[in-house]
């Protein structure tokens, strides 16, 4: 079938790929792969469908200067994937940032993603990158939460 995932290593390669545009992302090739009622949630949004997601990614696009993504760890089940990754972003006024997270990708039985849930610690991992301040926010949630 056309525009399925059919194995980890196929989506790793279509997943990877995104970033190879010289730091500048392009999620056109694997836009098809999507469902067209897609679920996608973050730490910060959650949106539905693909014309919400196509436009989600070209956001994205227009804010950063350069994008990396690598994936450390990666697993399939039956219509699960699971990855962990690093991504080192930099958008127009900032020094480069490394945001770690993990994605879990469900696929329909046609093997089209139906879901994108993302997770990760962005404003954490921002003030990590910010001299003194990333130690006061890193004492503060220890304090309140820890």
């Amino acid at each position: 079938m056309e525009n399925t995932i059919v194995n980890l290593e196929q989506f790793k390669k279509l997943w990877t790929s995104i970033y190879d545009a010289g730091g500048k992302p392009d999620w056109s090739h694997i836009l098809p792969y999507y469902d067209e009622h897609i679920y996608f949630r973050d730490s910060i949004q959650e949106i539905r469908g693909i014309g919400e997601f196509k436009k989600m990614t070209e956001r994205l696009t227009k804010r950063s200067r350069k994008l990396e993504f690598h994936i450390h760890n990666q697993m399939m089940g039956k219509n699960i994937i699971f990855i962990e990754w690093e991504m080192r972003l930099s958008f127009k006024k900032s020094p480069t940032s490394s945001i770690y997270g993990s994605s879990r990708i469900t696929l329909s039985e046609k093997g089209k993603i139906v879901e994108q849930r993302d997770y990760y610690d962005l404003w954490g991992d921002i003030f990590d990158n910010i001299p003194v301040f990333g130690k006061q926010y890193r004492k503060f949630i220890r304090k309140m939460f820890g």
